[in-house]
């Protein structure tokens, strides 16, 4: 019996030839490849886009030179254009590629809604695009991966609906009545995804380009970080193990090691990883009590991430041989592997005595990049190499360059990494050395960053080698698919109800996996509850962000500043968080407290020190040094890889935006007598008078409205609300 596949589609995809077998009634229907398809080329698109920024900004940290002299292309700026390019581009297409693909074949369904995956696919890209353009030009709220202003928050929040949407949909239509492992992991993501975006979004517009976060200093450091780990957890490692579970075994032959460790694995894991965000806070003005609870699950998470490592490695029983033979299995290897150093090296970092070395320094870099090149980037490539040949109905190009790309791509990774380990060991050790007389031993803090600089160099070379096994892949799916042709409806059969064949369809778990309802409001529970227990006492409890009279909400001028330092990206190069660490009482000050950051709207305590703390930098330096070191770094600092900035000296202060955020903060919480409020602009341009003034008698003029002016005068207003130490910062 013939079929025409365009009319069938046009009226009804999911149910064409209902005929009987001596299984039952069966349907024909058409599995919905071109969407993976899509997907899969915008993976391999902004991949090579977010890594060609990512071996870029490599090389400008080693070379000013390499900030290419604009605002726009600055290391403070583009960086986080890398980070939400591969984590939300490259890596959030791979997610969607595999899980349409799989979620059709797991459900024996079409997706729910064609017209809903196009409203996914196309919103997804114009998110990045927004990305694109908005960050270069400094929209930013500076919060590690959540930098995107408000507007585009809500348009991600609707467009991860949609994906929801679609999904549960095609859960509620499945002819396979049982939810296989990679399902249970694809709905926790979604779940928790989205209680993550909303709750750390809670901003509040000042126009279209400029929002203040709705939390300040230490709550939103919390609630940043809870944000921020879960990110990696619920972005970078759930869904990834979803698709794991369905591609791994697919490519090897093999079933599952364990289906009840698969079960441990996801409960424990969703359960534990949301606790473990305040490890990212150790040491800091978090209370004690929230920094332990951070550290003992993070502990914890050991077991879990590892029970996801072996129950992966372990399907691999049997069908190591063709591990030697079989690329797409030679990626899967390391991606796991990769993924088990990572959870490992993870809870050792949150042991305060590593994390006392480790925090502030490349080791983090490090750490974060074996998961992200190794775990995310080489089970994307598996994938791809996996699903092109299926998709064109054709042979995989070229084997051979396929290998190749893995050999180039497990040695960008070594040359990424063991520089960067090397760097963040030998930063953290610099920082913390004293003399016999009881000095610091580098007490000039451009000491310790011209002593990695060669290892910056190495970083960068490790990048180019893993772009270039990147665009060997291009080639290769290029040639696959030209070899083939799209089989962009793929026809296949199956009972209406497709009867359960688990070995385990009497086992307690059974009746969750039958139920996405119950898995949904299961998985929900378990983990809305690590963060309730961390958030509610921290918020709620006074005395876990005890005030300090002295601390007085920024002046007109001030504020503006501080906004110019979000903008041009200062916080991911300087933190503004003393430890109370002898080594660092002594360089800058002392240590930082609670109460100090209290209209802080968002927290600036950063998480990188390419260049030394500034919390204490108020009133260190004179005005002219600041127009000189922001002018041109290496007059003041010889060897500084710190870019110039000659922008601010030209451009003036928008004072049409400065009452609307007093308003706003005020709304927030923060004392602003209304009187200021009306005379904002008044006040700001008398204190900016008197910082020209103090400048014009070192011999230097420039206009009270530049932008250098209201930067100088928040750089000299951090610190200096309590009582500090008189020692010289030295950079």
């Amino acid at each position: 019996m013939s079929t025409n596949v365009a009319e069938v589609l046009e009226n009804a995809p999911d149910r064409v030839i209902p005929k009987g077998t001596d299984r039952g009634v069966t349907d024909t229907f058409f599995y919905d490849n071109k969407i993976v398809r899509d997907f899969g080329i915008a993976t391999v698109f902004w991949g090579i886009a977010g890594m060609l920024i990512g071996v870029i900004i490599a090389f400008q940290l080693a070379n000013p030179d390499m900030n290419m002299g604009t605002q726009y292309t600055t290391f403070g700026r583009v960086r986080p254009l890398h980070t939400n390019a591969v984590i939300f581009a490259f890596v959030g297409n791979a997610i969607f590629m595999g899980v349409y693909y799989s979620l059709q074949r797991l459900c024996k369904t079409r997706m729910y809604s064609d017209k809903l995956s196009k409203i996914n696919f196309w919103g997804w890209q114009l998110i990045i695009v927004a990305a694109v353009i908005t960050l270069p030009l400094g929209m930013t709220t500076s919060k590690e991966y959540a930098e995107l202003e408000w507007p585009i928050d809500i348009a991600i929040t609707l467009i991860w609906v949609v994906f929801g949407w679609n999904m549960f949909g095609t859960l509620a239509k499945r002819r396979e009545k049982h939810m296989y492992v990679a399902i249970w992991f694809y709905i926790a993501t979604f779940l928790t995804v989205a209680v993550l975006h909303i709750v750390n979004s809670y901003e509040m517009p000042v126009n279209l380009f400029k929002s203040y976060s709705g939390y300040a200093g230490v709550q939103d450091a919390l609630v940043q970080w809870w944000y921020g780990h879960n990110a990696v957890a619920f972005f970078l490692t759930t869904p990834f193990l979803g698709l794991m579970y369905y591609f791994l075994p697919k490519a090897a032959n093999r079933p599952v090691y364990s289906y009840r460790l698969s079960i441990i694995h996801f409960w424990s894991l969703i359960f534990i990883y949301i606790w473990a965000g305040p490890h990212h806070l150790l040491y800091t003005s978090l209370p004690d009590w929230a920094q332990s609870l951070g550290v003992v699950f993070s502990i914890m998470l050991l077991a879990p991430s590892w029970g996801g490592m072996i129950n992966g490695l372990l399907t691999l029983r049997g069908a190591w041989d063709k591990v030697r033979v079989e690329p797409v299995l030679k990626f899967m290897v390391v991606a796991i592997t990769a993924y088990g150093m990572a959870t490992f090296e993870g809870p050792m970092l949150s042991l305060k005595n590593v994390n006392a070395i480790a925090h502030f320094t490349d080791w983090i870099v490090a750490h974060v990049h074996v998961g992200a090149l190794g775990w995310n980037g080489f089970l994307t490539f598996a994938m791809l190499y996996w699903l092109f040949p299926r998709l064109y109905k054709t042979e995989l190009f070229s084997k051979k360059l396929a290998n190749t790309h893995f050999w180039l791509g497990t040695l960008g990774i070594l040359f990424y990494a063991i520089p960067m380990y090397w760097a963040g060991f030998t930063q953290g050790l610099m920082w913390q050395q004293f003399t016999a007389e009881g000095t610091l031993q580098y007490s000039n803090f451009l000491e310790t960053v011209l002593q990695i600089v060669p290892m910056y160099y190495l970083r960068g070379i490790g990048g180019v080698f893993y772009l270039s096994g990147v665009f060997l892949m291009v080639y290769n799916l290029y040639k696959t698919a030209k070899s083939g042709t799209l089989v962009a409806n793929e026809r296949t059969e199956a009972p209406v109800i497709v009867p359960t064949v688990s070995n385990n369809a009497g086992h307690w778990h059974s009746w969750i996996e039958k139920r996405p309802t119950q898995m949904a409001i299961f998985a929900t529970v378990a983990i809305l509850i690590g963060g309730l227990v961390e958030f509610i006492p921290a918020f709620v409890i006074k005395s876990n962000v005890p005030t300090i009279a002295s601390v007085k909400p920024y002046t007109s001028l001030e504020l503006q500043g501080r906004d110019l330092y979000i903008k041009e990206g200062c916080v991911n190069c300087h933190t503004q968080m003393v430890r109370p660490f002898r080594s660092e009482t002594e360089r800058y000050g002392e240590y930082s407290k609670a109460g100090e950051f209290v209209y802080d709207h968002n927290f600036l305590w950063g998480s990188k020190r390419t260049g030394p703390d500034l919390h204490r930098v108020g009133g260190k330096y004179p005005h002219s040094w600041h127009y000189h070191h922001m002018m041109d770094p290496t007059s003041m600092s010889p060897g500084s890889i710190m870019p110039a900035y000659p922008w601010l000296f030209e451009q003036e202060v928008d004072m049409s935006t400065t009452e609307d955020k007093l308003k706003v903060l005020k709304k927030l919480g923060v004392p602003y007598e209304d009187e200021y409020i009306a005379n904002a602009n008044e006040e700001l341009m008398k204190q900016a008078n008197g910082v020209a003034a103090d400048l014009a008698k070192e011999g230097i003029e420039v206009k009270p409205e530049a932008e250098i002016v209201a930067l100088i005068a928040y750089l000299q207003r951090l610190g200096t609300d309590i009582k500090v130490k008189t020692e010289e910062v030295v950079e």
